[in-house]
């Protein structure tokens, strides 16, 4: 699943390079447009009572991006174990140029902060996460 974002302006630095934390940022944008683009809206899920922090985060940088490049950035879910989520990145840009590689990990919460089993919580979403995951 590939989400696309364009590189602002702002989003550079003086050398005219995107500056590195934007990168996690990206990851947030497309995590966010994998979910929705798999049924499960964060909005949706966090008004049923279930929030699902970012307990860690990677990227490696390979290629430099700069304003007003295009970024590809093709998500998939890597670990999920029905707590604990991990999900890949991959970034290119409109050449097809690798730019960056990050992951993402995630658990899931009730409200009050309890760890929640997806299996319990939420079935459904259980079972398209293990559906996704590559490495399971």
């Amino acid at each position: 699943m590939s989400y696309t974002h364009k590189i602002q302006y702002y989003e550079t630095d003086k050398m005219g390079v995107t500056h590195h934390s934007n990168y996690i940022r990206f990851m947030e944008e497309a995590r966010l447009y994998f979910m929705a683009s798999n049924g499960f809206d964060y909005s949706k899920i966090e008004e049923i009572g279930i929030i699902s922090p970012v307990i860690g985060v990677e990227c490696e940088y390979k290629n430099t991006s700069t304003y007003p490049d295009i970024l590809n950035i093709d998500a998939q879910v890597i670990e999920y174990n029905g707590f604990k989520l991990k999900i890949q990145y991959v970034m290119t840009n409109q050449d097809g140029k690798l730019v960056a590689i990050g992951t993402s990990k995630h658990c899931f919460l009730s409200k009050d902060g309890k760890i929640l089993s997806l299996k319990k919580a939420m079935p459904d979403l259980d079972n398209k996460l293990k559906e996704l995951c590559v490495k399971n």
